[in-house]
């Protein structure tokens, strides 16, 4: 499939030049107006060229059918890795393609696109966006230009717009100037408000906003077809979790979930795909862990000060970054607890 590449500097420092892919009709009059909606960009040059010539796809399993995911690696964002450290994925129907999170930057975006772009020339319908995370939305621009309807929480809108500023600088100080050239944030043209069913072509998929829990926007997407259950960053694997909601409502929300039925599961990192329930055992053992800890040390007394210097100093385990995420959430799950 042939799609419109943009070659695009930083107007203020032109030196830093990058390629861009936008998906849909490649005319002269659709680049000059896709730069000239962008001012901090200049358009240096554009043509037309085959997706697969140009971008290097991510690489996707297929761990159901039609249901393709990219497995993140238990890293932060990097010129490396562009920012692509979360699960992204898609599902393809008999009408239409549905995207799950779009990854740290607008490159990643565009490499997922072209790894659905290996499998299928379908349309892709929707883009769904899971909470608001930037290692989960910001190559999101790239399924707006491809014609996709942006879903999220009915939250995420205010998460986003609060977070755009920060999320931008950041991926400017995480990948460089060069490779965030094109990174936008995007905010959904629909919102879920308690559960609806979008349709793929005979694959219906039950999409789900939850309460406070990981973040105050968590969505989650149920595939019927397969059974499996996109989870997102409800669920963490061998990757320490991050609490930027609340402790007590995650770890009540997950035992709700946990009774409920799924042939798999789709951590937001690790996985890629996990039995259901036994995929959340480890992450709830953390949770557990850290809560008793917590309680006993509020009921000793201890100030949060105190309290930091030995609070699941013993759950390092097997994690990931957890020198990087759990200081955060032994706070957290501090100031929470305090107040019971």
């Amino acid at each position: 499939m042939t799609a419109l590449f943009l070659s695009l500097c930083l107007s203020a420092t032109p030196e830093n030049c990058a390629t861009r892919l936008v998906p849909g009709p490649c005319t002269e009059a659709r680049a000059e107006a896709w730069a000239h909606a962008r001012p901090d960009l200049t358009l240096r040059d554009w043509d037309c060229a085959p997706v697969d010539a140009r971008i290097t796809p991510l690489p996707v399993a297929e761990v159901a059918s039609g249901l393709f995911v990219f497995k993140g690696p238990h890293e932060l964002a990097t010129p490396e890795n562009a920012g692509a450290h979360a699960n992204l994925g898609f599902i393809i129907g008999a009408d239409a393609v549905a995207v799950i999170d779009a990854g740290g930057s607008r490159q990643i975006g565009e490499q997922l696109y072209a790894a659905i772009r290996q499998r299928t020339d379908l349309p892709i319908g929707w883009l769904i966006l899971t909470h608001m995370h930037p290692d989960h939305v910001l190559g999101a621009s790239v399924f707006r230009d491809a014609g996709a309807s942006v879903l999220g929480h009915a939250r995420l809108p205010d998460a986003l717009a609060a977070r755009a500023e920060i999320y931008l600088e950041r991926a400017v100080q995480d990948l460089g100037p060069t490779l965030a050239i094109g990174t936008e944030i995007v905010l959904p043209d629909a919102v879920i408000t308690e559960r609806e069913t979008i349709e793929l072509g005979a694959r219906p998929l039950v999409l789900e906003a939850h309460p406070v829990a990981h973040t105050d926007n968590d969505l989650s997407v149920f595939d019927t077809q397969t059974g499996t259950w996109w989870l997102s960053d409800l669920l963490f694997d061998e990757h320490l979790p991050s609490i930027d909601g609340s402790l007590m409502g995650w770890r009540a929300l997950m035992a709700d979930l946990s009774a409920r039925p799924a042939a798999q599961v789709i951590p937001g990192h690790g996985g890629p795909a996990l039995p259901w329930p036994e995929g959340a055992a480890p992450m709830l053992a953390y949770f557990d862990a850290l809560i008793e800890e917590t309680r006993a040390a509020v009921a000793r007394g201890e100030s949060l000060s105190e309290a930091l210097r030995h609070l699941g100093k013993g759950l390092q385990g097997d994690w990931a970054l957890f020198d990087t995420f759990h200081p955060q959430n032994a706070t957290a799950a501090y100031l929470e607890l305090e107040w019971e």
